[in-house]
């Protein structure tokens, strides 16, 4: 009874053990290596291990009678892009990579969306905003603008968002809480390309001015008297939240400071003067609530997250305060995954998965704040892990494989952003 009871104990823990390696080492499939174009607005998923279907470094099915065509058209559309993009910046291809997986995702669209995968096929308001912010940089002001049209034509009357759309009806696909940093995310994207293309920058946001003021005043109400922080909402993890969430307020902070540049494009001086007051106050707001603990997630909490990106440039202060900077060094080391990427935050599930676009936020903020060293090894991991078609997935496993939808807007649009960080500096 003794021996049975101690081989029952003994093969109790060994299965105990098997679903902690499980549960720390999750198991997904790459569910495509790219999506590749087979007639010109016409594109389908090229299956895992199928590279031989496709040109050679392009989204181009090898095979039908628009192939000379259809490769023609991307090399005219990369060439259409902004000469940095040429300039001796991309030996690794990674931007070009990037460059690709967005004209994928965009071409012929109405809207960027998030993926070719059926489950991501929708627009992500975030997403459209790091998408347009990508293609006005590298000078495709009029599809940037495409981007923000889109969103002014599926705006709610009270200046918010949906967490996401079908880009055919227009409407929310199910039933997902909406999210207050939507109307941050498109104000951002609308100053992004009023930075980046201000020659076109009144003719592009003149038709938008209401969907900016409609933003403006959402986030100018969302702040609580008690804190002068914004009222709990869902942020890009896209849970219900039932406390302030960093990613959140700095959203709405980001919003607040684009607003204040913005609307004076479009003639709106006293609300923008309002705007930049109502951002000061809130920046302030948030050092005295969130710095003490470092930055973290929750409001009161303590484990960081990748929101903390969006407090310094690209999306909020070039000149950073050091304890933002600290916060970001060790938001990236909390975070950190086997394979070398990083989780959404410190409290994710231990499932040994590193997320691209968390990743490449880590990238944008140290290339934007003067540490390339820091965005070119985070860079560096991305161009590592791509599938075998040159795509950018949503995840890398524990031990390196991509995973999951392939490509993603999200994470091609920031390598885009950081490049071009670097670049500039």
């Amino acid at each position: 009874m003794v021996v049975a009871g101690s081989g029952a104990a003994a093969l109790g823990l060994l299965g105990g053990a098997r679903s902690l390696h499980r549960a720390r080492h999750a198991e997904i499939p790459l569910y495509s290596e790219t999506v590749a174009f087979t007639a010109p607005a016409l594109r389908e998923l090229v299956p895992v291990g199928r590279t031989d279907i496709l040109v050679p470094r392009t989204r181009v099915v090898d095979a039908g009678p628009w192939r000379n065509r259809l490769v023609e058209d991307e090399e005219e559309w990369l060439a259409g892009c902004a000469a940095w993009t040429r300039r001796g910046v991309d030996d690794d291809g990674l931007l070009h990579s990037a460059l690709l997986d967005l004209r994928a995702l965009t071409a012929g669209l109405p809207v960027a969306v998030a993926g070719w995968s059926s489950r991501w096929r929708y627009a992500w308001p975030r997403d459209a905003a790091f998408v347009a912010s990508a293609l006005a940089r590298v000078g495709r002001a009029e599809d940037a603008a495409g981007q923000l049209a889109f969103l002014a034509s599926v705006q709610g009357d009270d200046g918010g968002f949906e967490a996401r759309y079908d880009v055919a009806t227009k409407k929310a696909p199910d039933g997902r809480v909406a999210q207050l940093d939507g109307s941050g995310w498109v104000l951002w994207a609308a100053d992004e390309l009023a930075r980046f293309a201000p020659e076109d920058a009144g003719e592009a946001l003149g038709p938008l001015r209401t969907m900016l003021i409609r933003c403006t005043r959402r986030l100018l109400t969302s702040r609580e008297s008690g804190t002068g922080l914004p009222h709990p909402s869902s942020d890009y993890w896209e849970l219900v939240e039932r406390e302030l969430t960093l990613g959140t307020a700095a959203a709405v902070l980001a919003g607040l400071r684009s607003a204040d540049r913005v609307l004076r494009v479009v003639g709106e001086m006293a609300m923008a003067d309002r705007a930049g007051r109502a951002a000061e106050a809130l920046a302030g707001s948030l050092r005295t609530h969130f710095s003490p603990d470092g930055y973290p997630r929750l409001l009161g909490g303590s484990a960081p997250d990748a929101a903390v990106t969006f407090l310094v440039a690209p999306i909020g202060d070039p000149r950073p305060d050091l304890d933002v900077l600290v916060a970001l060094d060790r938001a990236q080391l909390a975070m950190a995954r086997p394979a070398g990427g990083v989780a959404p935050g410190a409290s994710w599930k231990e499932d040994g998965i590193s997320w691209t676009p968390e990743t490449a936020l880590f990238a944008a903020a140290w290339a934007a704040t003067g540490y390339p060293g820091k965005a070119q090894e985070l860079l560096g991991w991305l161009g590592a892990h791509r599938t075998a078609a040159g795509s950018f997935p949503e995840k890398v496993l524990h031990d390196g494989r991509p995973a999951a939808v392939a490509p993603l807007a999200w994470t091609a649009a920031l390598v885009v952003i950081a490049r071009h960080e670097l670049d500039r500096r």
